[in-house]
């Protein structure tokens, strides 16, 4: 498994986007150095991409996928692509408040501590369905990196298309999520456009 040791803060400031949206409430107080000049339309288009891959987690072969996925979808192609991102595991468990992060709820995957529907799933990239059932496995609920979690995010606001009980680390799916309700600061459009070409 390919893995960045990029730092975040600095990734983040490259691409203009706040930690926020992975889970780190610290900003950087470096300034930015700004490129002068106009960016090309296709560098442009690029960034964007690069922007999503990098909150989301995912390499390009992965991403290319999701986005052919999307094209034989019902829809707009960039709401799909989107809607793929969001329904992966790990970006599922950070949204309910499981982890801290993306990056910790990528590991948490990773390390078997997640069941969907009473089964273990340790894929990351595996897509949630609607009435799906995810909880935290029982050995792993009383471990002192959940309980850390539990506090840090008992203020945390879950997304509307999942239903989350975080005091006992369950939830249910709901239902998909539309582009409205994903906050991801990313233009779906000029991906698509990107990778049209």
């Amino acid at each position: 498994m390919a893995v960045s040791n990029e730092s975040v803060l600095k990734k983040c400031r490259s691409l203009g986007i706040s930690p926020a949206y992975l889970g780190y409430s610290r900003n950087s107080k470096r300034v930015s150095n700004q490129r002068r000049g106009k960016q090309s339309e296709y560098g442009a288009q690029q960034r964007e991409k690069q922007k999503a891959k990098f909150i989301y987690g995912i390499l390009e072969k992965q991403f290319r996928g999701y986005y052919e996925k999307a094209v034989k979808l019902q829809g707009q192609t960039g709401e799909n692509l989107m809607i793929l991102c969001e329904r992966r595991l790990d970006n599922v468990i950070f949204r309910l408040g499981f982890a801290k992060t993306r990056r910790q709820a990528r590991q948490i995957v990773n390390h078997g501590h997640v069941l969907v529907n009473g089964k273990k799933v340790d894929i990351p990239s595996y897509l949630i369905e609607v009435n799906d059932e995810i909880e935290i496995k029982d050995k792993s609920k009383s471990s002192e990196e959940f309980k850390q979690i539990k506090e840090a995010n008992a203020s945390f606001g879950v997304v509307d298309w999942l239903d989350s009980d975080l005091e006992n680390l369950k939830a249910k799916v709901n239902a998909f999520p539309t582009r409205e309700q994903i906050d991801v600061p990313v233009d779906e459009r000029a991906i698509v456009e990107f990778y049209s070409k």
